[in-house]
C-alpha cells in the first residue's frame, strides 16, 4: 500500500505565494510520473501540472509562466510552487502518483488552497 500525504494549502492574498509537498510512501519500488491536480467547487478535477521521472513537465496552458512542478526521487517527494496567485486558482489540489513498474495510481487526500483578500 502507499500513502500520500499532501501539505502546504491555506489562504493567500490575490499576487501571493505558496508551496504544496506531497510526500510518497509505502510500497515503492519506484515512480513513474507525479502530477498535481486541482478541483474547484462545481468544477471537473483538473490537470495542473506534471512531471516524468526523467524530469519532462507539463503545465495547463493557463498556468504556464506562474506554477512550477518539482520533485525530490530521493524522498519520493512532489512540490508545486505557485506565484502570482489568483482568486481564480482557489480549489482542493490533489498530488497523483502513477508506480513504476505496476502502473498503480495513487492520489493523495486534497489541500486547500483560497486565494482571497
Amino acid at each position: 500500500q502507499v500513502q500520500l500525504v499532501e501539505s502546504g494549502g491555506g489562504l493567500v492574498q490575490p499576487g501571493g505565494s505558496l508551496r504544496l509537498s506531497c510526500a510518497a510512501s509505502g510500497s515503492i519500488f519506484g515512480i513513474n510520473h507525479m502530477a498535481w491536480y486541482r478541483q474547484a467547487p462545481g468544477k471537473e478535477r483538473e490537470l495542473v501540472a506534471i512531471m516524468s521521472s526523467s524530469g519532462i513537465t507539463s503545465y495547463a496552458d493557463s498556468l504556464k509562466g506562474r506554477f512550477t512542478i518539482s520533485r525530490d526521487n530521493a524522498k519520493n517527494t512532489v512540490y508545486l510552487q505557485m506565484n502570482s496567485l489568483k482568486v481564480e486558482d482557489t480549489a482542493v489540489y490533489y498530488c497523483n502518483v502513477v508506480l513504476f513498474p505496476s502502473a498503480d495510481k495513487y492520489w493523495g487526500q486534497g489541500t486547500q488552497v483560497t486565494v482571497s483578500s
